[in-house]
């Protein structure tokens, strides 16, 4: 076994209120995934290992619970949809089965409700015959019906509150708005809470009414979405909106950011940005810097953009 230590994410502080979508993003390995992970201690252990923190909810700290309460918590008040469906879908057997076990796993009910409850399902997330379509095998179905099929399993129990880690990622545009649209829907139908995670700010823009930034496995900017898509207020959220292109706005440089992210088993002392920042100081290198709230922005920086 190796000595280093990576410490993926730490000092991350999220809540999500019934109804609301919480949008989780930033680069590749800033942590976005092994925070939504750690929410219901899936993260594969060993290595992973949670030493400290609390996960709250409904005011039960799920972090040390046992195993039964975790598992009783799993797909049925917290559910997770996964960014490949085929990650979700087991091959060999039937959707509907699938369906049918995952609502029967935390409900004592007949083979013939389960199935009956996966067919209303499967026509809630839009499949067209659902009534047919229930005994096909994953590889009958295209990739957006995958992917509806799995989120038709994260609500087979009515959750509380879903994690969505990159589901649309893999999907054509048009399959990714129909997806997307569906989850808006079914999220101001039922009153769920979603923490979606993505790299892609025209989905935090469609979906999301907050946004969380992460870099390096800590939160550097938290507020409503339009307030900071409008007015960044750290400069790496600045040069994330930077790199998108904007149709219909005429010709501009497509600003990318310089260097790469840090790796976790070396952070540097004080913002893990700074070596990347153009408006870095030398205070930037020095200590902690704290997450600083004001009303409903946060922000960790001694040199936010002043546009905020």
């Amino acid at each position: 076994m190796g000595t280093r230590v990576y410490r993926a994410v730490g000092g991350v502080s999220l809540s999500v209120r019934p109804g609301e979508c919480l949008g989780v993003i930033g680069e590749s390995g800033s942590g976005k995934s092994v925070t939504a992970l750690s929410v219901m201690g899936l993260v594969a252990s060993p290595p992973g290992v949670i030493t400290g923190g609390a996960v709250r909810f409904e005011g039960e700290d799920l972090i040390g619970a046992p195993y039964e309460t975790l598992r009783r918590r799993r797909g049925d008040r917290v559910a997770y949809i996964f960014q490949d469906p085929l990650a979700t879908l087991h091959p060999l057997y039937r959707i509907g089965d699938q369906l049918a076990e995952a609502i029967r796993a935390h409900h004592s009910i007949s083979a013939g409700e389960a199935r009956e409850r996966a067919i209303r399902l499967l026509n809630d997330v839009r499949i067209p015959n659902a009534g047919a379509r229930i005994d096909d095998y994953p590889h009958k179905l295209s990739g957006g019906m995958r992917q509806r099929v799995s989120i038709a399993m994260a609500l087979a129990n009515e959750p509380d509150v879903i994690i969505a880690d990159e589901p649309t990622t893999a999907l054509d545009v048009t399959v990714q708005a129909q997806i997307l649209a569906l989850l808006d829907d079914l999220r101001r139908d039922r009153g769920l809470a979603i923490i979606f995670i993505t790299h892609d700010f025209g989905v935090v823009a469609q979906l999301c009414d907050r946004i969380a930034v992460m870099y390096a496995g800590r939160i550097v900017e938290e507020g409503p979405t339009a307030a900071v898509l409008e007015a960044p207020a750290h400069p790496y959220t600045r040069r994330l909106i930077d790199c998108v292109p904007e149709l219909g706005q005429g010709k501009r440089r497509l600003e990318a950011i310089p260097g790469l992210p840090p790796m976790v088993d070396a952070l540097p002392e004080g913002c893990a940005f700074a070596p990347r920042c153009t408006k870095a100081v030398p205070d930037c290198a020095r200590g902690d810097i704290a997450l600083e709230r004001t009303g409903t922005r946060a922000v960790r920086c001694l040199m936010p953009e002043e546009s905020a």
